[in-house]
């Protein structure tokens, strides 16, 4: 029997995220038999190479889902995806998203298929891929949930400018030359500024707001106390975070270490009698997510402090996003 063949689109094909999805498809083996890829205006006619072959990169419009898709892959910002994305399902296609336009949407699965794999099979034609900051947290805090019962989590995040997208990684870089800053309100070299997103009335950024509510959604937890502060750091790719957890039942640190180890997607580096632990030069160019600095909060009973990082533009945007379309062919099998 033959394998069946998809047809996929990628929308955003020339910025940041999607450029390195087309790096991630190219190191994968799907069975794709066709692929098209959509920009703005302003990339419109421009040749790209993918897999050793030529393709034009066509105008996103109205009309670019009438040939039929089976999947797409969107990275071309919210008011993009509000705007074609349910187009894009209207035809059948089923969107991957990787903006926050549909994530609280009830509707709407937001998947880590580390994490909760079965709600792809929720879809209504669109999954919401999660924030790149929140993915890489929820890997190891599902793998804890699962045993321990998490009651409460204090996010800490240190995160690379490549988040920022293009004109991010030019503040730093242009930063060490003394040109001011044109993505944020102050230099980045040299500088962690704890200004992610726009401020909301309650003095969280919408950054750290999106952490709260995708964690709760992610996990299931509706009602799980979350903090957050997000801090931008002159570090051009890769996101860490210090994670503070604590948990419903006691804990065994040794078994903790364990139930990481043996998790999907988890690389456990912390061997402080080495100064082992993750770095963000580690994780660059990777899909798992690295956990070290595994110790007690002993400060509050059952607590556990954990330093995790990743790739912020692969497994934290685009990695995630092609698993999720992997799954999609899996079921589909």
């Amino acid at each position: 029997m033959n394998e069946k063949k998809y047809k996929l689109a990628i929308v955003g094909a020339t910025g940041v995220v999607g450029r390195t999805a087309l790096k991630v498809l190219e190191e994968k083996n799907l069975p794709i038999a066709e692929y098209a890829f959509f920009a703005s205006s302003h990339s419109a006619g421009c040749e790209l190479i993918f897999q050793g072959k030529s393709y034009l990169i066509r105008e996103l419009n109205e009309n670019s889902f009438d040939e039929g898709f089976d999947f797409a892959i969107f990275s071309a910002g919210g008011d993009t995806a509000k705007k074609y994305a349910p187009i894009a399902a209207s035809h059948g296609c089923i969107v991957v998203d990787n903006s926050s336009a549909f994530r609280m949407e009830k509707e709407v699965p937001l998947v880590v298929p580390e994490v909760n794999p079965e709600e792809i099979k929720n879809n209504h034609g669109i999954i919401a891929n999660p924030n790149c900051s929140t993915i890489q947290a929820v890997v190891p805090l599902k793998a804890l949930d699962n045993k321990y019962n998490i009651k409460r989590i204090v996010y800490s995040t240190y995160q690379a400018v490549s988040g920022a997208g293009r004109l991010g990684l030019e503040d730093l870089e242009n930063g060490s030359k003394g040109e001011l800053p044109k993505k944020f309100p102050h230099p980045i070299y040299n500088n962690c500024l704890p200004h992610i997103d726009v401020f909301m009335e309650n003095g969280y950024t919408k950054e750290e707001e999106k952490m709260i509510n995708e964690t709760r959604k992610i996990l299931k937890k509706p009602d799980l106390k979350v903090t957050a502060t997000c801090v931008r750091v002159p570090v051009a790719n890769s996101h860490s975070e210090s994670i503070n957890i604590e948990f419903e039942k006691s804990f065994n640190l040794a078994d903790v270490i364990k139930t990481l180890q043996d998790y999907p997607g988890i690389v456990v580096l912390d061997d402080v009698s080495k100064n082992e632990y993750p770095l963000a030069s580690i994780a660059n160019g990777h899909d798992d997510v690295y956990v070290g600095r595994i110790r007690h909060d002993e400060s509050v009973e059952n607590g556990l402090n954990i330093w995790v990082v990743a790739d912020n533009i692969r497994k934290g945007a685009a990695s995630n996003a092609i698993q999720i379309v992997e799954k999609l062919i899996e079921y589909n099998n």
